[in-house]
């Protein structure tokens, strides 16, 4: 730790287990950097790996059905692979959620890569669908971990001025790995390169590849100092964030200012703390704020994987779209749901979370039941069926997005991994599980109007969430995590109520591709 940054001023102990810190000041007011970058590619990356992982069951489901892949499912089994890892993610991201809390950032988010690295892996070596759903669920375990991990550890570590642009950002990057699944899949799928029964097979291993480069970068991102101090580790926190406040020194060539002793917290340390006290949080303390996660949550989860997992099968079942090309129009998916929140990002830290939250809800909801009344009457072009879709995940991107961002913010830091993973699980259980069951069975009708019943589902269960974010949204941007939801080992009467904004942190503010 550099000697321009004294233990003995920014940190006093009290009494045993009692500390005075200023460390989520520290973190807050840093200038982006190249640290901050290298945060983004060691834990953001993780949502490229989800999307490359959704996306290819998307496009290699139509492959999976024709009786020389190796495995041969039908729709209907394309809809059960998609709910066994929509399953495991939600088992995934209770059990290392609960994990994350108590054991820290850090060691979960390099374990729970791994269980996704080998269980892809095995999973392109299915010849069973009994193998596959088993594999599958084991995947979604995987990333249902990282969700609770990585969210956690990002916000606790993103300056609070820009949090919402870079969740944002970070959670849309899912659809880069979409979109480059699709493309993947297109040579993999071509007879003529790579036999029918193997091309699907090696996409998984190259997501296994993708991985296991990501789990190298991630080595050199530290644990959460917040966790850390929380914890009994202080003397650790104050020198990760001593390191942190060289690295970003010299990246910038900036001398960082001095926090201020009012910006202090003080905090009495525990080693863990009881689950049944964190519960009482989101039930006793919070229970608006459980109403709206979960609102969001479900909204969010029926849509997005009921339409993401099916997407290819519902082009080549009612618009003749052959399974080689079904590829090529994901991709087109998943460009604009990354255009969504990468363009909208910056406006849920300056107009502000309710409104652009509500906004999308509401907005793709409303295009999502014009959609449902076009395919109830008639079926249209593959182009005009495709325009709805893509306008529809434009919007509904951000708001997803943000349903993440949401829950990581709302609630104490000491519960923050396990409220992620709470709220992902129940409303991913409720809503990812039903979607993809109900289209695979509605798809399996061979009736594309009865498809349009899904969407309009689809359509009411979003409208929501958006409901639910007008009457009990928080109002987030530019407050630290601290005074949104107190730390639950904080003393009373301790937590500034700063609100951060560009003024807040010196040197510049992040480039543009996530501005």
């Amino acid at each position: 730790m550099g000697t321009d940054f004294p233990v003995t001023e920014t940190e006093v102990q009290h009494e045993e287990g009692t500390i005075e810190t200023k460390v989520p000041a520290r973190l807050d007011r840093l200038p982006w950097s190249k640290w901050h970058w290298m945060i983004i590619i060691g834990l953001g990356t993780v949502w490229i790996l989800d999307g490359l992982e959704v996306t290819i069951i998307g496009s290699i489901g139509d492959r999976l059905t024709e009786s020389g892949s190796g495995i041969s499912l039908d729709a209907s089994q394309i809809g059960s692979a998609a709910a066994f890892y929509v399953a495991g993610a939600c088992v995934g991201a209770l059990f290392f959620g609960q994990l994350t809390d108590r054991f820290g950032r850090k060691k979960l988010f390099l374990v729970t890569l791994g269980v996704y690295i080998v269980a892809t892996m095995a999973t392109g070596l299915a010849w069973t669908p009994a193998y596959f759903f088993a594999c599958r669920f084991v995947t979604g375990m995987g990333i249902g971990g990282e969700y609770a991990a990585i969210n956690s550890a990002i916000d606790e570590l993103i300056p609070a001025r820009v949090r919402g642009r870079v969740d944002l950002t970070i959670n849309g990057s899912y659809w880069v790995g979409a979109s480059f699944g699709a493309l993947l899949t297109v040579p993999l799928l071509n007879t003529s390169i790579f036999a029918e029964d193997f091309g699907w097979r090696l996409s998984f291993l190259i997501g296994a590849v993708l991985g296991v480069g990501i789990l190298i970068v991630r080595r050199h991102v530290p644990e959460s100092p917040r966790w850390l101090f929380i914890h009994g580790k202080n003397d650790e926190a104050e020198q990760i964030v001593g390191e942190i406040e060289e690295q970003v020194e010299g990246d910038t060539g900036e001398k960082l200012s001095e926090v201020s002793d009012d910006e202090k917290l003080t905090i009495h340390q525990r080693a863990t703390i009881p689950f049944r006290e964190i519960a009482a949080v989101a039930f006793k303390k919070y229970p608006k704020r459980t109403i709206l996660g979960l609102s969001l949550f479900v909204g969010q989860a029926f849509l997005y994987n009921a339409v993401t997992f099916d997407l290819g099968t519902i082009l080549g079942e009612f618009f003749n779209v052959g399974s080689g090309q079904v590829p090529l129009y994901i991709a087109v998916f998943g460009a604009s749901n990354f255009i969504g929140p990468l363009t909208l990002g910056r406006l849920f830290d300056t107009v502000g979370r309710k409104v652009m939250i509500s906004l999308c809800y509401l907005t793709s909801a409303g295009l999502t039941a014009v959609l449902g009344i076009v395919l109830l009457s008639t079926t249209p072009s593959t182009l005009v069926f495709m325009a709805f879709v893509l306008a529809i995940f434009f919007f509904a991107s951000s708001g997803a997005s943000a349903a993440y961002l949401t829950v990581s913010e709302i609630f104490p830091m000491e519960s923050r991994a396990l409220s992620i993973a709470f709220f992902y699980a129940v409303g991913t259980g409720l809503g990812g599980i039903v979607g993809p069951l109900l289209f695979g069975e509605l798809i399996n009708t061979g009736d594309l109007s009865k498809v349009a019943i899904g969407f309009l589902i689809g359509a009411v269960v979003m409208a929501i969430g958006g409901i639910a974010e007008i009457f009990f949204g928080v109002n987030a941007e530019g407050k630290t995590l601290e005074s949104i939801a107190a730390p639950l080992s904080a003393a009373k009467g301790r937590i500034s109520k700063r609100k951060t904004g560009p003024e807040a942190g010196s040197g510049s503010e992040p480039p543009a591709a996530i501005v």
